[in-house]
């Protein structure tokens, strides 16, 4: 028996798909790179935005039709949030929800005996120290929680992922520790908000940064996205943190829109100075930070006001990496009930949003032209050549490097979208 798993979204649901095949190597199954060797098919889904839902909902239909005498199993946030649907399109297939991932192997085996087996349900079982298994032997990824304690209208994903579930800060480190020892040069802490880590438990993310950073090896930490208003429960502590040599200096602080009225319909529970006080605590201290941000374009109340703030905000704080997302109504949100803006609107706000962010990239890249930076070179590019990161997290595309090397560079070349360098001695 082979078994060929096909992942979507987010780094977090990259974990899970290596732990699922990690199952299966434990158990003798073999896992297979081709599509067409494969008895059994997994699509590991996302849900988080519509187009990724019609991208999963494409491909189930897709593979029955393709591979009508395979197996198809659909794991992943989709089997939580639209179990619906997903019988609708796929009434044969079987399940494995993400909390469910020990028992990937029996769902497999049922599943080839001719039996439709569904995995569902919420689950405390940690994902640490589990058997990963990745073609990438540089980056590891670390769970470090499951959930958050947020309530966003928009959001759909915490009905999949539910309430805040922190692992031991002892048995992060002793993955990490492994991962180090095995070859990793980057370490991932990952979650729905790592800034909720330890929140259900008394521990914290800066003493959990700290530890990990503290091992002993030439390696680089980069913390996933983090809610503002649980960055303010030990901001000081985070900012300490991440000021180890081991850890990017680098932020990912989602704000979603400039205005404090649209910030209190979202059920966001922050509001723009607060947002304001961590950003510019985080530029003094660490000048050289790189803040990432998400912004919800066209939220169904935002008015013409609503979105001028939004983008003063960007202008006003000129974050390196912007991600914009045109507001789309999801299963079981909140904000589901009320109604969208109209298209035309959504789409002009949009596009002018985006030629803001390609003016603020652009502005902060080419502030880098001529300078050398301290690199970790991390994977191949997808047209040639590599990419590294930068201390602060900006990717550089090198030539002539190998996978984990620490290299320093000067930038030749600058654009809205990436860094061009030159590898230096």
């Amino acid at each position: 028996m082979k078994v060929f798993i096909e992942n979507y979204g987010c780094t977090f649901n990259k974990a899970d798909s290596q732990i699922m095949a990690g199952e299966c190597i434990e158990n003798n199954i073999q896992l297979t790179d081709s599509i067409d060797d494969a008895d059994v098919i997994i699509v590991n889904t996302c849900y988080v935005k519509l187009p990724t839902e019609n991208k999963v909902v494409y491909r189930i239909q897709k593979l029955q039709e393709e591979f009508p005498d395979k197996v198809i199993i659909v794991s992943g946030c989709m089997v939580e949030i639209d179990p619906e649907k997903l019988d609708k399109i796929g009434p044969n297939c079987s399940w494995i929800g993400p909390h469910q991932l020990n028992k990937t192997v029996e769902v497999i085996n049922n599943a080839m005996s001719g039996e439709i087996s569904r995995a569902c349900g919420f689950s405390k079982e940690s994902k640490v120290n589990k058997n990963k298994i990745t073609d990438d032997s540089y980056i590891h990824i670390i769970q470090i929680c499951e959930g958050c304690t947020g309530a966003c209208t928009f959001c759909c994903t915490r009905f999949a992922r539910g309430p805040l579930n922190s692992y031991p800060i002892s048995d992060i480190v002793e993955e990490a520790k492994v991962a180090i020892e095995n070859g990793a040069c980057e370490i991932q802490l990952t979650a729905q908000d790592t800034a909720a880590y330890g929140l259900d438990t008394g521990e914290k993310l800066s003493s959990l940064i700290k530890e990990v950073a503290n091992i002993n090896g030439n390696f680089r930490i980069r913390v996933g996205m983090m809610h503002p208003k649980n960055v303010l429960n030990d901001l000081d502590g985070i900012i300490d943190a991440i000021k180890h040599d081991n850890v990017y200096d680098f932020i990912h602080l989602p704000i979603q829109t400039g205005s404090n009225k649209v910030l209190k319909e979202m059920r966001r529970g922050h509001n723009i100075s607060q947002y304001y006080e961590i950003i510019n605590k985080f530029k003094k201290e660490i000048p050289n930070i790189t803040i990432a941000t998400d912004i919800i374009v066209g939220y169904p109340t935002e008015d013409d006001n609503d979105f001028k703030l939004t983008c003063d905000l960007l202008e006003d704080i000129g974050p390196s990496l912007i991600h914009l997302s045109k507001y789309q109504h999801r299963k079981g949100a909140l904000s589901s009930n009320l109604k969208e803006l109209p298209h035309n609107i959504m789409k002009e706000r949009s596009k002018h949003l985006s030629n803001i962010k390609n003016q603020i990239t652009k502005r902060e890249n080419d502030q880098l032209l001529g300078t050398v930076q301290n690199a970790l070179v991390v994977e191949k590019g997808s047209k040639g050549g590599f990419i590294a990161k930068s201390d602060n997290y900006l990717p550089i595309i090198v030539e002539n490097v190998n996978l984990g090397d620490f290299i320093k560079v000067k930038i030749n070349k600058t654009t809205s979208t990436y860094l061009k360098g030159e590898i230096i001695n």
